[in-house]
């Protein structure tokens, strides 16, 4: 078989009798990983897209989280404040009581004074009344 002196110096025929550089095979070759990285071009667009979507998710929830940590936070502050005003409270009522103690023994021991003394005025009253 003759070699073609297109082939040899490096031009070919394609399908529809056109003038080409490359080899039809490599012609479609091309072609073929043209197409494919065309699909692979879109899967990944695609791809970003779904990533894209995620990522927001992803975002809001981490906003959501940080809002419910600041409310817990806010939470257990307001409940250290309300246990120390508790405290604060509690201490004030133990003073009073103490103080109402105090108050007490004062006014129990004028009451026995005083006891002592109207027992020793009747006493010299009715002395006296057996006197007469």
């Amino acid at each position: 078989m003759a070699k073609d002196p297109l082939a040899e110096a490096g031009l070919h025929f394609d399908e529809l009798n056109k003038l080409r550089v490359l080899e039809p095979e490599v012609g479609q070759k091309t072609t073929e990983l043209k197409e494919e990285c065309k699909e692979f071009v879109d899967k990944i667009g695609q791809f970003q897209k779904i990533v894209g979507g995620l990522i927001e998710l992803v975002d809001e929830l981490a906003k959501e989280a940080e809002t419910e940590k600041m409310k817990a936070i806010g939470a257990r502050n307001l409940l250290k404040s309300v246990a120390k005003q508790r405290e604060a409270q509690q201490m004030q009522l133990q003073a009073l009581i103490a103080e109402k103690k105090m108050q007490l023994e004062r006014y129990r021991i004028e009451y026995e004074a005083l006891s002592k003394v109207e027992a020793e005025q009747s006493e010299f009253i009715d002395q006296f009344i057996l006197q007469k």
